[in-house]
């Protein structure tokens, strides 16, 4: 059985969970971050709202990239990696 979209109700429990990083490095762009394995999500649950954010995102141009956003209760997110198993940082920004 393949997900027809995501469990947004799921994705919110572990958005709550997480202790969002300003990325202070960026004052241009103000946005926050979680690191994979030292955030409180499980190796599979930060895969599966990466898998969400890749497969249910819009996509949106910034800069060169062409990025989907996944947007949820006034934020989106957004990775920056080429594959699933490189991609260890979720980006969220206020809309």
């Amino acid at each position: 059985m393949s997900i027809v979209e995501p469990d947004i109700n799921r994705l919110r429990e572990m958005i709550a969970r997480c202790q969002w990083t300003y990325a202070k490095t960026m004052p241009w762009c103000p946005h926050e971050y979680i690191v994979r394995g030292k955030c409180p999500l499980s190796y599979d649950e930060f895969m599966y709202f990466v898998d969400m954010q890749r497969r249910f995102g819009i996509r949106q141009r910034w800069g060169n990239y062409n990025l989907p956003y996944l947007h949820i209760d006034g934020y989106k997110y957004w990775t920056m990696d080429d594959t699933y198993e490189d991609t260890d940082v979720i980006n969220r920004e206020k809309e």
